[in-house]
């Protein structure tokens, strides 16, 4: 589980900034890269990354801002022309339905597989075996949402070193041990494969947040989370700012983050105000209420470690 920043800046694109987008890539959980919002130059963007487009399977957008969701028909399009050939499925408020099949027909942009697109409220809006997605709205100027990504506790590791000391050798039997069964040895032995498993290992929990400002919902959100992605449009000092435009300052995701039990925070959405040496005063600003924070940049990666 990695998270890889496309775009990490606010309203419009600049030189050392893109506008918003993230990927969640989970190659080795799903084979698959899940886009939280897709940005203007989006695309371009993943040239630059080893993300494939065809191997996008869910594309999770916030809110309706063009910022987050003009890069989406040419992704689309281009996912179709590069040889994506599985579905996908867009997430987002109400209005994203209509945003995509206007620019497609309009543009007579004719995709060769299976598009969903399904309209979000409150609550699980995606769940299978092994990850689910709960949404809750933010404080935002339009409807904007933000997500928590719930990977599902994995079954323990088996003891294989046990089963060998009782002289179980490997085979089909492993299997059914591993599932908790209770298996019969040829020398009519029972054992209960439960006892022969170690403790389930604990899923991880990725909180993406839309455009917001400092609220109730965004703590709920990122409860426990081991990583936290939050805006910070702005530093401290343009608190009122903030308030304005219904964003947030950096102290202001500091607080979530310590509020919520975070283990990480990662900052993003930074105003094109901030330049060099001005980012890192806002990062300082982050750090002097939540130390374990970073200040994403353009193709900036972070790792989601598995719990121990």
């Amino acid at each position: 589980m990695e998270l890889l920043f496309l775009g990490t800046g606010a309203g419009v694109p600049a030189k050392e900034r893109n506008v918003s987008a993230i990927a969640l890539q989970l190659l080795e959980e799903r084979g698959a890269t899940w886009l939280f919002d897709c940005g203007e130059a989006t695309q371009h963007q993943i040239l630059h990354t080893s993300i494939r487009p065809r191997r996008i399977e869910n594309i999770f957008i916030t809110h309706l801002h063009g910022d987050h969701i003009f890069g989406l028909p040419g992704l689309l399009g281009s996912r179709s022309f590069q040889g994506g050939d599985t579905p996908l499925v867009v997430y987002g408020p109400k209005g994203i339905q209509s945003f995509i099949e206007t620019a497609l027909t309009v543009s007579s942009t004719h995709i060769k597989y299976e598009l969903h697109v399904v309209e979000i409220d409150e609550g699980v809006i995606f769940e299978d075996e092994r990850f689910m997605v709960i949404a809750k709205r933010l404080d935002h100027g339009m409807p904007s949402y933000g997500f928590r990504v719930v990977e599902k506790d994995l079954p323990g590791t088996l003891l294989v070193d046990k089963l060998q000391q009782l002289g179980i050798r490997p085979g089909p039997i492993y299997q059914q041990i591993k599932l908790g069964k209770t298996v019969e040895l040829d020398d009519g032995t029972v054992i209960d494969g439960r006892d022969f498993v170690g403790p389930p290992q604990k899923g991880r929990i990725v909180t993406i947040l839309g455009d917001t400002r400092y609220c109730e919902a965004s703590i709920e959100l990122a409860q426990e989370a081991d990583v936290l992605i939050h805006e910070a449009t702005f530093g401290a000092r343009d608190g009122e700012l903030a308030y304005d435009y219904y964003h947030s300052t950096t102290v202001q995701a500091a607080e979530v983050a310590k509020r919520a039990g975070a283990k990480k925070l990662i900052l993003t959405h930074i105003s094109s105000r901030y330049q060099g040496a001005m980012c890192d005063e806002l990062l300082n600003e982050a750090k002097a209420i939540f130390p374990n924070v970073e200040l994403a940049r353009d193709f900036a990666s972070f790792s989601v470690p598995r719990k121990k």
